[in-house]
């Protein structure tokens, strides 16, 4: 089995809020540091993207690459690599869980890389830790700039 990158940041928010802005791909380049451009191109019944085209510049991985995303309920998301350039795998999940009474979320960001080409596993590991840093950060200061 692919090893894996996990990290969790608090957020000053409820769990919808912090959904809200994870389900929010048109605004990923906004806040996120590695995505450029993300365009929507399949959505579910409840109109929840189910297919995303992303182009990501995550220092030693820049790639073009389609996610497929899988909803569980209204505190997860995962998404698995349907197509892409360099990448073999990219999947990975948010899962957010109420704090205090719901007033704030932990958010724990699990992800798995796997390149195309030759790259030592302590590198793949380190472009994963950078992703999910810079993601974490980004969610927390853009839901935090945001909420209510």
């Amino acid at each position: 089995m692919a090893e894996h990158t996990t990290s969790s940041i608090t957020i000053e928010a409820a769990p919808a809020d912090v959904m809200a802005v994870i389900s929010d791909f048109a605004r990923y380049p906004e806040w996120t540091g590695e995505v450029k451009e993300a365009e929507v191109l399949d959505t579910d019944a409840a109109g929840r993207a189910q297919k995303v085209r992303l182009l990501l510049d995550a220092g030693a991985i820049k790639d073009d690459h389609t996610l497929a995303y899988t909803w569980t309920g209204a505190d997860e998301v995962s998404w698995t690599l349907v197509k892409s350039q360099m990448l073999r795998a990219l999947d990975g999940s948010y899962r957010l869980a109420p704090l205090a009474g719901g007033a704030r979320t932990e958010v724990t960001y699990r992800l798995t890389v796997d390149v195309k080409i030759p790259m030592l596993g302590m590198i793949k590991r380190k472009a994963e830790k950078v992703i999910i840093d810079r993601a974490l950060a980004g969610l927390k200061k853009r839901v935090e700039s945001t909420a209510p």
